[in-house]
């Protein structure tokens, strides 16, 4: 056993093979010696197992495509075509060119993030965004921070530290990533106090839990579930006359922070920001990378003097917003000012593509794929904790998984390992790649995916 040992080569005979003293010039010299040690350990360990000790050749191969995996540029750009148009685990929404551009320039040199050109004196890295927060949500003022969580947190943290926050029990859940409003409040400084029950709760539950040491009243909306049958909820507008009556402020987290009616597009009503303004909250909470379609962000829009006390609380810079984040969002907010973000915003370009379209792009895809696929009708979700439950229509193309003999499974494996790797769905095993979530800037990739997957499944019936 000892002499294989012997076999395996050492930490110096690797550093002087070609490819890896290539990566010790691109990279630093200790990082490379790292992984060889690493691979040999593994080397060591296949040969205590009674394997075979790998070549010189062999480690430094893999040492070379360990370096290649651990050192490569991410994350990595995908090509969604689950049909799910929010989809967490890839990214959420992508960024229009010209948030992409804004983002691009703030990050390549120096800004006036904080900085007044007029007068030559500092500034404030809000004033800008809030302004056209305001004039997109018709807001009196608007404060922007990382995310909803922190922007909710900030909230609490701001108006009701030490204080009751009455919220309905059906609306004290976990919204996602374990961010359950019990445990916000708890963090926050406040006390929850729940009222009604999961599934109806009325205005009269608030008023009648309305105390000397209220601080807020809490509503919550349901972005990623959904209770059905047997409910009732009281509108914003109620609890709204319910705290203007009692002193008590309502604070509204919106959650997707969806500007744009969805019913025309056979969605169910999402909560638009606007509409709480319109109903009086004292603040609003939503998200910039869902329904809004920008860069992750927490934004706060409200009265400006319940604006301001979360403004000048320590907690704002904690959680505040990066100047690359701050310049793509207010790219976004410009599309809906300009009243263009089914032309301009990429998710709501998905979610308003007509189904002739969506065939159109399909029936090229099927092109690339050969016989063995066809074009079909499915039905597209929103995703990201929006619209729970809603799908459209949609249309994807069918790799018959059966006709050829070759798993969902590998096809999917085959699917990711291309030049732009694709996420595509198995359905009735069956891959499923659905266009409405899939940019039509990305169609030559696919196809030239679906191309070489058509001519290895040639390969594969011809043995």
């Amino acid at each position: 056993m000892t002499s294989r040992f012997r076999e395996i080569p050492s930490v110096n005979e690797v550093l002087r093979r070609q490819e890896v003293t290539e990566l010790i010039t691109r990279y630093s010299h200790q990082s490379v010696v790292e992984i060889v040690r690493e691979q040999l350990a593994s080397a060591r360990r296949t040969v205590s197992q009674g394997g075979e000790p790998p070549g010189i050749e062999s480690v430094a191969e893999e040492v070379a495509d360990r370096a290649a995996s651990r050192w490569k540029n991410w994350p990595e750009t995908v090509i969604n075509a689950t049909g799910v148009i929010l989809h967490t685990n890839l990214g959420r929404a992508p960024l229009s060119d010209e948030s992409i551009e804004a983002a691009s320039v703030a990050a390549s040199g120096y800004s006036d993030l904080e900085f007044d050109l007029a007068s030559g004196k500092r500034g404030s890295r809000q004033a800008h965004i809030s302004q056209l927060v305001c004039e997109a949500t018709g807001a009196e003022a608007a404060l922007v921070v990382n995310n909803n969580a922190s922007a909710v947190m900030l909230g609490l943290a701001a108006i009701a530290t030490g204080k009751e926050v009455i919220v309905s029990r059906g609306e004290a859940v976990e919204i996602g990533g374990g961010f359950r409003i019990p445990d916000v409040l708890r963090q926050s400084g406040a006390t929850l106090v729940e009222v009604g029950t999961t599934n109806r709760t009325y205005a009269r539950d608030f008023e009648e839990a309305i105390t000397e040491n209220t601080g807020a009243i809490l509503s919550v909306h349901a972005s990623n579930f959904r209770v059905m049958g047997f409910t009732h909820a009281p509108t914003t507008s109620e609890l709204v006359e319910v705290g203007d009556r009692n002193g008590v402020p309502v604070l509204h987290d919106l959650g997707s922070g969806c500007l744009l009616d969805t019913r025309p597009y056979g969605l169910a009503w999402e909560p638009r920001p606007q509409e709480s303004i319109r109903d009086g909250v004292a603040l609003g909470f939503f998200s910039g990378d869902k329904l809004l379609g920008g860069p992750q962000a927490g934004i706060i829009v409200g009265r400006r003097d319940y604006v301001n006390v979360v403004a000048s609380h320590p907690l704002a810079r904690a959680v505040r917003i990066d100047k690359m984040s701050m310049a793509a969002l207010s790219a976004t907010m410009l599309h809906y000012i300009r009243d263009e973000p089914t032309e301009r915003v990429p998710i709501w370009r998905m979610i308003s593509a007509p189904l002739d379209e969506l065939t159109a792009r399909a029936s090229e895809w099927k092109e690339a794929a050969g016989a063995w696929a066809d074009v079909v009708e499915t039905r597209a979700a929103i995703g990201g904790g929006s619209l729970p439950g809603e799908t459209i229509e949609s249309v994807a193309l069918r790799v018959n998984c059966n006709r050829v003999g070759i798993s969902a499974e590998a096809v999917l494996t085959d699917l990711r390992q291309a030049d732009e790797p694709i996420i595509a769905r198995i359905e009735d095993d069956d891959v499923l790649l659905d266009v409405r979530t899939v940019l039509s800037s990305q169609d030559s990739s696919v196809k030239r995916a679906l191309d070489c997957l058509n001519r290895g499944v040639a390969g594969h019936q011809s043995k």
